[in-house]
């Protein structure tokens, strides 16, 4: 198949595996919608938005993080603020990672759970000073996560949803630096899982620096009316638009958890691998199942997956098999791998099949392809 062709069919049939057509009553629209599409992108309703999946193709854009520079928009996602006397001690009870281990100007993984342990909500939570708290959740949960927060809110403390007023964007790849350098010259990117606020001509501004596809680069937060304008400023500086479809394949790649997908209220971190993002010797909500669940047995694990040979591109929700014909349990990610060329998922496991090496069986529409139980992350920079 010539490189073109080959393009083109793993753009198609990566878009229906990962994207099926949604039907909602209300989409909404981010504040960069009218230059997606004045970009060339191919709008998608995801997580009850309006959302590029792709503007050239996800081979094209998953290269160009992996190789230069890529910018995503992450408008969609929603943004708290916390302030007031004990935000940190009450945030601890509410979410999973230690927020007394937080310096001021860093920021850190965490989970809300429920009372089953199960997980409500990933996100990450900056600390812009003393109980000064800044959340970015995920986009489909925001509404949850508000109320979930305010129906335990400690009095004397503060929670406003400011998601409406702030356009983000993530610009991710080997020269990320390089181009928030021809955009900020003279202002340094704070360190790896840190923040940086300011305000310079009227507009605020908050930069981070995380990120979601093992590459390096930040997130950059501005005004909403202001937001097209700089997707359009990082865009000319040499940053490639890039959609839902390559943002998620970089994800799988170095095994990095979607929420409602890898993640789900009746799983615990512990079983997703993810322990360490939970300060056992605290008090959360949820604390005790998982440490009698450590103490006990995880009972299945979120194992990463990878073909033996050739095979149809893997999609969740199909049936993962042992070798005997028994069904274990069934993909909560998959994807054809850009980098790699290979069919690769997750899949919440037994413990008696997650061990690295095992073999197993996934079923495509009635169809067996050989797989196993690889180490992760399935990607890993040179």
């Amino acid at each position: 198949m010539r490189r073109g062709a080959e393009c083109e069919w793993l753009t198609q049939v990566t878009l229906a595996i990962m994207f099926p057509p949604v039907m909602s009553e209300t989409i909404q629209e981010t504040p960069l919608a009218a230059l997606h599409i004045e970009l060339g992108a191919k709008m998608i309703p995801f997580a009850g938005w309006n959302m590029p999946v792709q503007y050239t193709s996800i081979m094209d854009e998953h290269t160009a993080v992996r190789e230069d520079v890529g910018i995503f928009d992450i408008s969609h996602m929603g943004q708290f603020f916390l302030s007031g006397a004990g935000a940190e001690e009450w945030l601890n009870g509410m979410l999973a990672n230690d927020v007394n281990k937080l310096a001021v100007g860093e920021a850190q993984y965490t989970f809300m759970l429920n009372e089953q342990g199960g997980v409500i909500d990933d996100l990450i939570i900056y600390r812009f000073g003393e109980d000064q708290i800044f959340l970015v959740v995920n986009a489909s949960m925001i509404d949850v996560d508000f109320a979930w927060l305010n129906k335990h809110l400690k009095d004397g403390l503060t929670l406003t949803n400011e998601s409406d007023a702030w356009a983000g964007m993530a610009v991710q790849g080997p020269n990320a630096v390089a181009t928030y350098a021809k955009l900020f010259p003279g202002r340094t990117l704070p360190s790896r899982n840190g923040i940086d606020k300011w305000e310079e001509d009227g507009q605020s501004f908050i930069v981070c620096r995380t990120g979601y596809t093992g590459e390096d680069g930040f997130e950059f937060f501005c005004g909403a009316a202001e937001g097209s304008a700089w997707f359009q400023k990082f865009v000319d500086a040499g940053a490639k638009p890039c959609g839902l479809g390559a943002r998620d394949s970089l994800r799988l790649e170095v095994c990095y958890p979607l929420n409602g997908s890898d993640l789900s209220p009746e799983r615990t971190p512990l079983q997703a691998g993810l322990g360490f993002f939970c300060a056992l010797d605290t008090d959360f909500i949820g604390a005790d199942v998982l440490r009698k669940q450590k103490e006990n047995g995880l009972g299945e694990r979120l194992v990463a997956i990878k073909y033996t040979g050739k095979g149809a591109p893997p999609r969740a929700h199909y049936g993962v098999f042992s070798k005997e014909g028994e069904q274990l349990g069934e993909l909560s990610s998959g994807v054809l791998s850009p980098s790699l060329r290979e069919g690769i998922a997750m899949a919440y496991l037994p413990v008696e099949f997650a061990k690295v090496g095992t073999l197993i069986d996934i079923d495509v529409r009635g169809r067996k392809f050989e797989a196993k139980v690889v180490k992760k992350p399935f990607y890993k920079k040179d």
